[in-house]
């Protein structure tokens, strides 16, 4: 019994030994094996869109150890060296993945792909130059992404009319309106903007033109003429005039809006009107009483005449002498109605020698009349209301239109007859 246990674990053990030695084998296999591998491994680095790898590979090109590490080379992607580059010891591998970039300018659009990393660099390599004036979106220093949109404004010279002034600014393509805006340029409410302020502003129309309008009141202070009341007086003689009240202008204040544009005026309207004080009207008595008729009494006829008188039968006729204020109205002559006035020789500045060289302070009850040549002629005869038949013959630095000035002989006279409205007739 003992015999049999024993060659049974002799047997047992010799199994054990086959069972080690060829494990022990296989081991030294599997060893070798894997030092024969890692001794074909290369050590290389990598630099994955930007990530830092270092690692041991048998891959025996670059394009073997990305697809080995998960990278999907695309077309416009950036591969150094080339993915068919055999591999080598401590080769340096460098992928950049491309990003599809969108750009416009003024409208304008292109696409392209880059594997550069900011705006500033895709605008480089795609020889898009970025002036100082203009405006792009998003800014230079923007890290670029997939489908990364670029949007530049190119700005061109802008010429600004404002108020008269004229000075040249820089701007991109945009409307009025917010051209306006941009350049804080303020409307007051009567400015204008000449044109369409939605319209655009070009290159080619790059013209604002802005008008400032204002408008302000002006209040001016003039005098109200008076009137002259004209009253028939039966206590006068026809003829007779005398000034009851003198005229007194009176104050009027007018009120004016302005418009100026661009400073200069160019409208003036008027808007209001306030009497500040009254003007007092003249009032002037003219008479209307008849002239008395004075009946002489008839004195004894001559012989002769009584003699023929009673030859024929016929009584002699008393004789008659009638007398009138002033001489009676012509029916013909050029008429109309003047402002009158008195002077006489003796007025001061006056010489006494008139306009046409008659001496009226030897000729004091001489019929003369000052007046302006343009209107009456001078030398004319004429007929004055209240003064009767004159002559044209001086003239006066007051005397202007129709206006005139009668001699008188007294200075009583003259200031009797102060100032008043008469009608004459221009007879040759």
């Amino acid at each position: 019994m003992k015999g049999e246990i024993l060659n049974m674990f002799q047997k047992n053990t010799k199994f054990m030994r086959i069972g080690i030695l060829f494990m022990a084998m296989a081991l030294f296999v599997a060893t070798t094996s894997l030092v024969l591998i890692d001794g074909k491994k290369k050590n290389i680095s990598m630099d994955l869109n930007g990530k830092q790898i270092e690692l041991r590979t048998a891959a025996a090109t670059v394009g073997e150890v990305l697809a080995a590490n998960d990278v999907k080379v695309q077309k416009h992607d950036l591969v150094e060296p080339t993915v068919n580059t055999p591999l080598e010891n401590d080769t340096e591998i460098k992928w950049q993945k491309a990003n599809k970039v969108i750009i416009d300018v003024d409208g304008e659009t292109q696409e392209l792909w880059t594997t550069e990393a900011t705006v500033n660099d895709v605008l480089k390599t795609a020889e898009i130059e970025v002036a100082t004036h203009d405006e792009i979106e998003p800014a230079l220093e923007t890290k670029i992404t997939e489908n990364q949109p670029i949007a530049i404004a190119k700005a061109f010279p802008v010429t600004v009319k404002d108020g008269g002034k004229e000075r040249t600014v820089w701007s991109t393509q945009t409307t009025v309106r917010k051209f306006l805006t941009d350049q804080n340029i303020r409307l007051a409410n009567l400015d204008k903007v000449e044109g369409d302020t939605s319209a655009k502003l070009t290159a080619s129309n790059a013209v604002v033109k802005i008008a400032r309008v204002e408008k302000i009141t002006d209040v001016v202070e003039e005098t109200a003429d008076f009137k002259t009341k004209r009253k028939t007086d039966m206590t006068m003689l026809k003829g007779k005039e005398k000034v009851v009240t003198n005229g007194k202008k009176g104050k009027l204040q007018k009120k004016f809006q302005i418009t100026k544009k661009n400073g200069k005026v160019v409208s003036r309207e008027l808007v209001g009107k306030t009497m500040v004080e009254e003007p007092t009207h003249k009032v002037v008595h003219v008479g209307a009483k008849a002239p008395k008729v004075e009946v002489a009494t008839a004195t004894p006829a001559k012989a002769s005449t009584n003699a023929t008188a009673k030859s024929s039968g016929t009584p002699a006729k008393a004789q008659v002498a009638v007398s009138r204020g002033t001489s009676s109205e012509p029916s013909g002559g050029k008429e109309f109605y003047a402002n009158a006035s008195a002077y006489t020789a003796y007025c001061n500045g006056c010489s006494g020698i008139t306009a046409t060289g008659i001496n009226l302070r030897a000729n004091p009850n001489m019929k003369l009349i000052a007046v302006d040549p343009r209107v009456i002629p001078l030398g004319s005869k004429v007929w004055v209301e209240g003064y009767g038949y004159a002559i044209a013959g001086d003239t006066g630095g007051a005397i202007k239109g129709n206006r005139i000035d009668l001699h008188m002989p007294t200075k009583e006279a003259a200031y009797s007859f102060g100032r008043r409205q008469v009608k004459i007739k221009v007879i040759n």
